[in-house]
């Protein structure tokens, strides 16, 4: 039977975590305590300083370790009140028990509180930029904090981030998952995206892949995450299954490689199942917690866009899910300037407080215009940083067409662009010097920067006159 919570408990601030009786602090807050995986780096105590007090990246001053501190320790006795009184607003949810599984200095799952995430945007290469960010997430309340690395570069780079923060880091692994075997020394958790597996060593099997993975995880101590994307799906999957339910291929890729780690014995993994339509993440994840109530889920909606769009349609999805019991951690992915991710975490944590609270939205689907722009919150494989202010564009240039049933995809990078742009009405993925645009899954050509939006709008125009 699912456990009975009074409160969802409030979005914890980082390093600390609340379960159903009691709150508690974790050891990566305690003073004169560092990151275990940052013991073993001769940097960490070179001329950038040590981790035992104010920390200075890129001309930004961080008391992380005093800061947090004295937020936490507030934190936890409104934790302890909260817990102490009934709030006459508040209502009552039962979580499903999923297993606990530890990253680093915190858990999920196993009656901990809901832990609210984010991913790094700037160049994983540029190391001052990048520890900077991970800091300014952590300080904001991000409970983890996502690193993509897609190189050897970005591997070097990874060590010199590691040893700059106290963080909790999760390292994303898209096509090469032999990587994992570099990067898990430096981090506590990695994700892999079941449908680019098959990208890397195509004639070796998927199973023999995520073993590998697994094992370099269970060798370093880190948990893993199965990352299920609409947009790259397991190619063969997807040929198994009927297009009248495009969620099928997803449940299936997810339960597979669950199956397959709980046979090998590494059960320290959560799941995530993530769509663009807040809709279809309600469904995938209602149907994946009915099969696997025990396996931790991480929520979130992809390419939810630009706020306030991407947060509506991220709180209708949410909201839904954690008001049944599903959850365990969530991002909330806006495409948003490096300099502003830290607004993710304040999302998350509202969302989070405003369910604890029994404040929903009461209508039944998101409210937002026909016109429906989707795009990616944008992480250092964006291969031109325009992206971000031309996603805005893209939005002030098609508002004559908000009444119009119309989907709008821009993506910024090679990596989810070519995939996740085919279920558009129209299609854009950004390379270094021009953007690609598609019809419906139909290629169009390569545009300059400066010649797409005028393309769009010819496109755009010509699909309102055909409906």
């Amino acid at each position: 039977m699912p456990r009975c919570y009074t409160q969802i408990p409030p979005a914890c601030p980082a390093g600390f975590v609340y379960n159903n009786e009691v709150s508690r602090r974790v050891q990566n807050n305690r003073e004169n305590v560092v990151h275990p995986k940052n013991a073993y780096l001769p940097s960490r105590n070179s001329s950038r300083g040590g981790y035992r007090g104010a920390k200075s990246f890129a001309g930004v001053e961080l008391t992380v370790l005093c800061g947090r501190m004295i937020y936490g320790a507030l934190a936890v006795m409104i934790g302890f009140a909260n817990m102490s009184r009934t709030d006459p607003k508040s209502k009552q949810f039962s979580r499903n028990s999923t297993r606990a599984v530890r990253i680093g200095s915190i858990a999920i799952g196993g009656g901990h509180s809901i832990m609210v995430q984010s991913m790094c945007a700037t160049k994983t290469t540029n190391v001052e930029a990048t520890a900077a960010q991970v800091n300014q997430l952590a300080a904001a309340g991000a409970g983890l904090v996502r690193i993509a690395v897609d190189t050897p570069r970005d591997c070097e780079a990874l060590a010199e981030i590691r040893a700059r923060t106290e963080a909790n880091l999760s390292v994303d692994l898209q096509e090469n998952y032999r990587l994992a075997a570099t990067v898990a020394p430096l981090v506590d958790k990695i994700r892999y995206n079941p449908g680019h597996l098959f990208h890397h060593q195509r004639q070796k099997p998927w199973q023999d892949k995520v073993r590998f993975i697994a094992d370099v995880a269970a060798e370093h101590d880190c948990a893993i995450r199965v990352g299920v994307n609409c947009g790259s799906v397991d190619p063969a999957k997807q040929e198994m299954y009927a297009d009248d339910d495009p969620l099928r291929p997803m449940l299936e890729s997810a339960g597979e490689h669950c199956e397959l780690l709980d046979r090998i014995g590494f059960t320290r993994y959560c799941v995530s199942l993530k769509d663009s339509d807040p809709r279809a993440v309600i469904e995938v994840n209602r149907r994946f917690a009915g099969r696997r109530p025990d396996v931790p889920l991480h929520l979130g909606v992809t390419e939810a866009g630009m706020p306030p769009e991407g947060i509506i349609k991220t709180r209708f999805a949410l909201e839904e899910l954690i008001r049944r019991g599903i959850g365990d951690t969530i991002r909330v992915s806006l495409t948003l300037p490096a300099g502003q991710k830290h607004e993710e975490i304040e999302a998350g944590r509202q969302i989070l407080a405003d369910v604890a609270a029994g404040r929903f939205h009461d209508s039944k689907q998101p409210q937002q215009p026909r016109l429906n722009i989707i795009s990616c919150p944008s992480c250092s494989r964006v291969e031109n940083e325009v992206f971000v202010e031309l996603a805005a564009q893209v939005r002030e240039a098609t508002r004559y067409a908000a009444e119009k049933p119309v989907t709008i995809a821009v993506m910024g990078c090679r990596v989810n662009g070519p995939g996740e742009t085919d279920d558009a009405d129209l299609g854009l993925w950004c390379g270094p010097n021009f953007v690609n645009l598609k019809r419906r899954g139909e290629p169009l050509g390569a545009f300059s920067y400066e010649e797409i939006l005028p393309r769009l709008k010819e496109e755009l125009d010509a699909l309102i006159a055909r409906m």
